[in-house]
Parts: structure tokens; sequence; C-alpha cells
């Protein structure tokens, strides 16, 4: 008899979609191959680090009357992560200039400010299946684009970063199997706002769902089940439109296979 699967871990993240109008855009990287997400077009994120955590960032941040330890780590690391792939820093008021070279809490420092959290709206919570190889506790914010800085990308996991009209972005979704399922249906809730106010408004407004998805194996082969309550107008997705391996099938997603 073989053993109970046993999920692994998910492992805390932090991803932000990063908006600006005049057209109505999102900022999108794409990992090196061979990057846990192997040259597919994201949001910059990253895995929260326990620094994220740490009091000796208090002084440095503005926004976090409210939040408790992990919202106000989780929001530092999106905003660490925007930083570190695409040099952009969102603080408050910015009195002076801060070099692309420095270290994130150097850049901080540099620039006078400090970090706005406030600006950070949560915007969509992700669980990677309890079947995933490899799993992710994600939790997605979106922020404007601050005035005056341009985005660039790192060149180590991020290779390229592109401006995207929203509605382009999710036409390239829905015909690029290399995106993932989160970021797919993300960008479609984010197409349902006309501008990056009323996507932050509606962000702001709207409940926010726990999503991690079940496994679902029908006559046709696996699905991914989202909730409905999640509201993103979806509820099962085939496997192999899920961009997540899964421990007991293959890549078509038939269903599970055996062990090798």
């Amino acid at each position: 008899m073989s053993e109970p699967y046993v999920p692994v871990p998910a492992k805390l993240s932090a991803t932000v979609l990063i908006v600006r109008d005049d057209p109505f855009e999102v900022l999108m990287v794409r990992r090196r191959k061979g990057n846990v997400f192997n040259n597919a077009l994201v949001f910059p994120g990253g895995l929260a680090d326990p620094e994220d955590r740490d009091a000796a960032w208090l002084p440095l941040v503005s926004g976090a009357e409210g939040l408790d330890e992990q919202e106000r780590a989780l929001r530092i690391a999106a905003l660490r992560e925007t930083y570190e792939e695409t040099g952009l820093l969102i603080v408050g008021e910015q009195l002076g200039p801060c070099g692309p070279d420095l270290s994130f809490e150097d850049a901080v420092r540099a620039s006078g400010g400090r970090l706005a959290l406030d600006r950070v709206v949560r915007f969509a919570h992700w669980v990677t299946p309890e079947r995933g190889l490899k799993r992710f506790d994600t939790h997605f914010f979106i922020v404007r684009a601050p005035d005056g800085q341009d985005a660039a990308c790192d060149g180590r996991e991020a290779v390229a970063i592109e401006w995207l009209p929203v509605a382009d972005a999710v036409a390239r979704a829905e015909a690029d199997l290399s995106f993932m399922l989160p970021t797919r249906l993300n960008l479609r809730l984010l197409s349902y706002s006309v501008d990056a106010d009323a996507a932050i408004a509606a962000a702001e407004a709207r409940p926010h769902v726990r999503v991690m998805p079940t496994i679902e194996d029908r006559e046709d082969g696996m699905y991914s089940i989202v909730p409905e309550e999640a509201g993103y107008g979806v509820t099962a997705v085939f496997l192999r439109e899920v961009g997540v391996p899964i421990h007991g099938s293959d890549p078509a997603g038939r269903g599970p296979q055996p062990q090798q």
C-alpha cells in the first residue's frame, strides 16, 4: 500500500499589480528560464523574508496603523520585491535621489521618505493546491506606479519588463498557457475596472476570499476548482491550463499516473 500524500508547506509570498493610467496599464516581468516560473510573464513579487518583520522597519514606514505584524511584513515584502525587480520605490514624499545599486533599506533611507504601506491595497489571496509539487501562500496587492520613476528589470530573476494595456494583458494571458492561473484570473479581475483609481477602489471594497483550488478528477481529465465566491466568474479550469505541476497527474492533466 502506498503512503498517503503529505502536502509540502506553502511558502509565504507577496505579489504586486503595479498600475498606471493613460492608458490603463499593468507592469509585468518575465522570469529567467530555470526560475520556478520558467520564463513566464508574471507580476513582480517573491517570497517574504524574515527581515520583513523586523521592528527596525517601523521608523521607515507610514500607514502601518491597524496592521498586524504579518500584514505589515507582507506589504514591506511587496514593496521590497517591487524595488528589487523593477527599481520602483513606493515611498511618501521623496526628498532625495536613490540609485539603482542601493539595497532596498539603503534606498528608502536615501530617499528621505517612508514606505507608503497605506498605498499598498489587498487584491487577492491564493494558495497553491495541496497536491502542488511547489506551493506558495501568495498575497496579491495593487499599487499605483510612482510618478517620476522609470521601471527597469534587475537582470537576475527578472530579465524583461513590459507595461501592458490591461485589455492586451488579458488577451495574452488567455492565449498563452505559460501564464499561471492566478495571474490570468487576476488580470481578468483587474480588467473589470476602467482605470487605476477604479481598480484600487474596487480592491478596497470587495471581500477577499482565500483561494486554494481543489483538484477534481472528471471523465475528460483533471480540473482545478476555484470557489465561486472568489468572484472570478470561473469555477473550473482544465488542469493543463493551470501552469502548476500537480502530484499524481501527467502534463496533459489526465488524472493520477503511476509514479516512476
